[in-house]
């Protein structure tokens, strides 16, 4: 690596590590304390429970940041591993690009589920489906 890279791009993604791993912190336990501390625990946690808090607009969002900011964590460890052991720079290259694409997926289809999350789904007719939640009938 020439003296350019590591002053720039790689110390940004040296600070990068530290204050999103902090971030992920505050994120990570803030979400175990109010799924499992709160209320009856882990038993609590189902499809509904799941329902109702993603019914709350700050509770997508949080999951979303969490989300991404924990996959932007873990690919940029990654590639700093992967350019530390990985010698030839086309295995290096295809290994960079999968972990780009990888992130991307990941991040689209997390997301993707945040944001159509549809607890209570009903058919054409507007009718419940078979199969869902029982709270769902009191909602339409």
């Amino acid at each position: 690596m020439n003296r350019r890279t590591v002053g720039g791009a790689e110390r940004w993604s040296w600070i990068f590590q530290r204050v999103s791993g902090v971030v992920l912190i505050v994120l990570i336990f803030t979400h175990l304390f109010v799924n499992l501390l709160t209320g009856d625990g882990v038993s609590q946690i189902d499809f509904a429970f799941v329902a109702g808090k993603w019914a709350s607009p700050l509770w997508q969002w949080w999951d979303f940041v969490m989300l991404v900011l924990a996959m932007m964590h873990g690919t940029n460890g990654m590639r700093m591993l992967v350019n530390d052991y990985a010698t030839r720079p086309f295995v290096r290259a295809m290994l960079h690009w999968a972990l780009r694409i990888s992130m991307i997926v990941i991040i689209v289809l997390g997301s993707l589920v945040i944001w159509t999350f549809d607890p209570c789904p009903t058919d054409a007719a507007g009718e419940l489906l078979e199969g869902v939640p029982s709270f769902c009938e009191s909602v339409l």
